[in-house]
């Protein structure tokens, strides 16, 4: 099966969603889309803190508001979105070879290892 390929406007909607996110004060510790080889798509990954403080269903139940501040033009919905803690392995694996400011970055990371573990493809926006 082939790759889906990541389009210009998923990487609008995640800068666009990553910037409504930063004007409602959530702190985004990682923003980034991430290719899941296992079932064959991309996951715009948010690591929150808020995680650990109130637990995903209701960090879930926030992106929800937020992502009704987006232009519907963008199409995202939270089955498009993981919502996990800064503590999560990928994003401390990710931390270990890539940083960014807090501003949206436009960082490829294709095809890469990490203490042995493989990355076939990521599209990140931050990485604190």
């Amino acid at each position: 099966m082939d790759k889906p390929t990541l389009v210009e406007t998923d990487l609008e909607a995640g800068k666009a969603l990553l910037s409504v996110l930063d004007k409602s004060r959530f702190s985004v510790k990682a923003a980034l889309w991430f290719y899941l080889s296992d079932s064959n798509e991309w996951r715009l990954i948010f690591a929150l803190p808020s995680v650990d403080r109130i637990g995903p269903q209701a960090a879930y139940e926030k992106m929800q508001s937020q992502l009704q501040k987006l232009d519907p033009k963008y199409n995202l919905t939270l089955q498009n979105i993981s919502i996990v803690s800064p503590k999560e392995n990928l994003i401390m694996l990710l931390k270990k070879a890539i940083r960014t400011g807090p501003g949206p970055s436009g960082i490829r990371f294709t095809r890469n290892t990490i203490n042995n573990v493989f990355i076939e493809d990521a599209y990140i926006y931050r990485m604190l």
